[in-house]
């Protein structure tokens, strides 16, 4: 009781000292021109001429899976770089793959491309709509040589929808979420199999020489990085598929992990080790080819652990796929000679849509007027210090989402139907609805005996028909006291801006499997197959039939 008493107390004053009340009076980065468009001077700390800038997203990275969070895994590259720049205490991705990359890549929440319910599936006829202008695209107006290594899980099922037709100049790695580290091969289901590495708009099987992939991946930034002139700025985007289930390393990288018995975790640390290693070989590229002093090196993960495939979360609830802070809150950092404030932590709010604004800026590039953007520019709040423009995160509307069986316009006060599924966070509070998803807390010793072991789990049993949760994030990060029935005013407040931002939402794109897409069908390899030229001449046979149809029935009218 005392500490929910506490708890309610610090929600109370955060409504007054952060203009609860008056959310829309800051809001505004959104569609705010970038400083120097604006004809105002560099701000202190911000790079007198276009920095390199490199991208690294390391994939279903736990929260606690890093040295400085009190890992067991070793990371020294990763610590001694957070160490050096700015740690984001307070940054937030979404719970998946393809939501996080194409937020990043757009500067917009899911539920403005369409791409709020799930992933981009391998067989789908799906992927970022064409009709987005990408972050490559932006720094490639701006003068910038843009390079793409890694796991890019946008969609390719027609050859617009490629990496190099959305703004990269190159582009070397897989298409789909997953796959083999050696071999490159991927099966959707059953009898649907096919190879799944790209040099560019083509099969790499040139390349196919059983390369773990974080080795090959870095040794291709090492050579891109060898090849390009240092005087001209780049924009590297390294989208490692570690440490991404199927749970792979080569065998060198477990010498310092043969005492975890959780074979999982163990698998898992050793992928993690040599994810640090790489990034470390990234790292002393850029000094040995001269980018360094004038570079901007940011590291974030895609979304939170999967406990099940070895990463770990804790002392965060839920993981990868739920709109717990486990599955949202990520670990990231900036790394910078051109950082005024080094060697600091940033706790304010950061979003992963928050890189495309940053970015484009940083670039000196335009960010034009017509572009509804969801992020923000904060490398003043990065770099200096400063307060953080966004007040406000969307962490998703899913309208086809399983609906929580409980959920009704009722329990939502007639605002908002609390069955759909929905995370927002506000200031200080957070509020979820319907089904969050799976919600443990999953402790270091979880991972203590041989097999997945949930026996150490901390579970909690809601009362049914429960579909409205309130937290205040600030006070209770880990999400233990929920304070929904004691702020109902509050929950009305966060479900009229649910209810605000879902009116501007466009319509969910999840089509069903295409049989083209099997890759026996495409050579033995997962590419586009959705051609053009075909749907021309079916449309021209249609209409053709349709006048021969017309035309013989004005006959028997004759």
């Amino acid at each position: 009781r005392m500490v929910a008493a506490v708890l309610a107390g610090l929600s109370l004053l955060s409504l007054l000292t952060c203009g609860y009340l008056a959310w829309g009076s800051r809001r505004g980065g959104a569609g705010e021109a970038p400083r120097n468009l604006l004809g105002e001077e560099p701000a202190a700390g911000a790079p007198r001429s276009q920095p390199h800038i490199v991208f690294i997203l390391a994939d279903d990275q736990g929260f606690r899976d890093v040295g400085y969070h009190g890992s067991e895994i070793r990371t020294p590259t990763l610590d001694k770089l957070a160490a050096e720049g700015v740690k984001l205490e307070n940054y937030y991705v979404q719970p998946m793959c393809t939501p996080s990359r194409s937020q990043l890549i757009t500067g917009k929440y899911q539920i403005h491309t369409g791409l709020q319910h799930s992933i981009i599936r391998p067989t789908q006829p799906n992927c970022l709509p064409l009709d987005n202008v990408t972050l490559p695209q932006k720094l490639k107006e701006a003068g910038y040589s843009t390079h793409m290594v890694g796991k890019w899980h946008l969609g390719f099922y027609r050859r617009e929808c490629m990496p190099t037709q959305r703004g990269f100049d190159s582009f070397f790695g897989s298409l789909l979420g997953s796959g083999d580290y050696y071999t490159h091969f991927k099966c959707d289901s059953p009898g649907i199999c096919g190879y799944d590495l790209y040099e560019n708009d083509n099969a790499a099987w040139d390349h196919d020489n059983g390369i773990y992939s974080t080795q090959m991946y870095t040794q291709k930034v090492q050579q891109i990085l060898a090849s390009h002139n240092p005087r001209k700025p780049i924009f590297l985007y390294i989208a490692y598929q570690a440490v991404h289930s199927p749970l792979q390393a080569p065998g060198r990288y477990f010498e310092h992990y043969r005492s975890i018995n959780n074979i999982n975790r163990r698998r898992y640390a050793a992928m993690l080790a040599c994810l640090d290693e790489a990034i470390n070989n990234v790292t002393l590229a850029l000094r040995k080819y001269g980018y360094y002093e004038n570079s901007i090196i940011i590291y974030s993960s895609d979304n939170g652990g999967q406990p099940m495939a070895g990463g770990s979360n804790w002392p965060l609830r839920g993981s990868k796929g739920t709109y717990w802070e486990g599955g949202i809150r990520a670990v990231g950092f900036v790394h910078s000679p051109l950082l005024k404030n080094k060697g600091s932590v940033c706790k304010e709010l950061v979003h992963i849509t928050d890189w495309f604004p940053t970015l484009i800026t940083l670039a000196e590039g335009q960010i034009d007027e017509d572009i509804q953007l969801d992020g923000y520019d904060v490398w003043e709040t990065i770099s200096e210090g400063r307060r953080s423009p966004r007040v406000d995160i969307l962490h998703n509307i899913d309208p086809i989402y399983t609906k929580a069986k409980n959920g009704s316009w009722a329990a939502g006060y007639g605002i908002w139907n609390t069955a759909i599924q929905s995370a927002i966070r506000v200031n200080h509070w957070k509020l979820l609805t319907g089904n969050p998803g799976y919600s443990d807390w999953v402790p270091p010793q979880a991972f203590s005996n041989a097999g997945p072991n949930r026996w150490h789990n901390e579970r909690v049993s809601w009362s049914a028909g429960k579909t409205v949760w309130l937290f205040n994030i600030t006070a209770d990060p880990y999400e233990r006291v929920d304070l929904s029935a004691r702020h109902p005013e509050v929950v009305k407040q966060l479900l009229r801006r649910l209810s605000q931002f879902n009116k501007t939402a466009v319509p969910v794109r999840y089509p069903p499997k295409d049989p083209r897409s099997n890759p026996k069908l495409n050579g033995g390899v997962w590419g586009p197959w959705f051609k053009e030229d075909e749907k021309k001449k079916k449309s021209d046979k249609s209409k053709s039939a349709n006048k021969q149809k017309k035309s013989k029935s004005k006959k028997k009218a004759n």
